[in-house]
């Protein structure tokens, strides 16, 4: 493994030559984490005012064929999928084709009739009772309706996970309808669980559009914004530039065989699948911080990402400082070490990419890794490393 790894810090270091110096922390932080086998390679992108302080390639794509990391790299978004997603169904919202606490049994069959675990350690299979409230639109984009996403080790999230994901679903129909017919962790609007909740917006997105979510995306998302790169399938030439994803073992990384593919997908969800490169994540995250702008119009009204970026919990409990808006986590106070803004909003994906986009201060950044299993930590050090690099400006 140092084999490839020592080459890889000198071209690292070439790309981040060319970055401000005061960005040279940051990039030696992203070299650091390579030479320790945290992640085999990445790519990060700053910008600040619509000028990129910071941009390079790291690493490896690809260990065994001994592939440098490149700038235009595909990764695999996974929950930063979420984000488009929700932003896309508020696009419907505009539209007036649905009301945020609409009733999602209005629009979609399997939603009348949902069950709540009584005990999450019994599984799928132990006592429940009904659902005392219907799941709203709004629930589902606030990750409150009572969903999961199989992550927290208990024996229903564990039957919850191999339900949706390990047993082969036929479309985003088939993949909502198991949804529906597995036990609620809690009952709606009691508390905020990380779900596959994101999934119905996909589905609403198809009732309400009659397109299927990748033709909504692909018409109103992507090609406004010039995202040739990003979707759920992609052509030969570009699916053969996916970084490979590994894992983590016993500090050593590996392949990971769980890796999903870049073409023959059929599900179209939207709690991940999504695939994408820097650049085109980057236009996404430049018409957030213009306000629902882009370079050819206006993409979505500043009045609706307000409301997105907005804390919409009220009194569910959830972190202090923290809040949850539609689809993006917000700081809703300046974080304790002083290196951020109260206002910023983020999400980030299970192979460990990262975003966050900063309105007070004009700025956005992106880090991309191909990692498992996922880690928050890296994202931490990403927000500590940037507004650090910003300080000393």
């Amino acid at each position: 493994m140092i084999r490839f790894l020592l080459p890889l810090l000198f071209i690292g270091s070439l790309l981040a030559a060319q970055a401000p110096s005061t960005f040279s922390a940051y990039s030696t932080f992203i070299e650091e984490q390579i030479a320790g086998e945290e992640f085999a390679g990445a790519v990060s992108l700053v910008v600040k005012d619509g000028e990129v302080l910071h941009r390079g390639a790291f690493g490896h794509a690809d260990l065994e064929e001994d592939i440098p990391m490149a700038e235009d790299q595909v990764f695999h978004l996974m929950s930063m999928t979420k984000p488009i997603v929700t932003l896309a169904a508020m696009l419907l919202w505009e539209e007036g084709k649905f009301k945020l606490d609409d009733k999602v049994s209005s629009y979609l069959d399997g939603f009348d009739n949902l069950r709540v675990a009584k005990s999450v350690t019994e599984g799928k299979d132990g006592p429940t009772v009904p659902a005392d409230r219907p799941v709203t639109i709004r629930q589902v984009m606030t990750h409150t309706a009572g969903f999961s996403h199989g992550l927290s080790g208990s024996k229903l999230d564990n039957e919850i996970a191999m339900a949706l994901y390990y047993v082969p679903q036929e479309n985003i129909a088939s993949r909502v309808k198991t949804l529906t017919e597995l036990p609620l962790i809690g009952q709606p609007g009691k508390q905020w669980s990380y779900s596959a909740s994101p999934d119905i917006l996909a589905l609403l997105i198809e009732h309400f559009s009659g397109m299927t979510a990748a033709e909504f995306l692909q018409q109103r998302i992507f090609a406004p914004l010039g995202m040739s790169s990003t979707g759920y399938n992609l052509p030969e030439e570009k699916a053969a530039r996916m970084a490979k994803l590994y894992k983590q073992v016993d500090g050593k990384l590996v392949r990971d065989p769980m890796q999903m593919g870049a073409m023959g997908n059929q599900v179209f969800g939207g709690s991940h699948g999504l695939l994408s490169t820097m650049d085109d994540y980057a236009a996404f995250c430049r018409m957030l911080v213009n306000d629902g702008k882009y370079k050819g119009g206006r993409l979505l009204k500043k009045s609706t990402l307000e409301m997105m970026t907005s804390n919409q919990l009220g009194d569910i409990p959830y972190p202090a400082g923290k809040g949850f808006g539609l689809g993006f986590g917000i700081d809703t106070e300046i974080p304790k070490d002083g290196l951020g803004s109260a206002g910023n909003y983020y999400w980030s994906g299970a192979y460990s990419t990262f975003f966050f986009v900063d309105p007070v201060n004009n700025l956005f950044a992106i880090l991309m890794t191909q990692r498992s299993p996922y880690t928050g930590s890296i994202g931490e050090k990403m927000r500590k490393q940037v507004y650090s690099a910003l300080g000393k400006q």
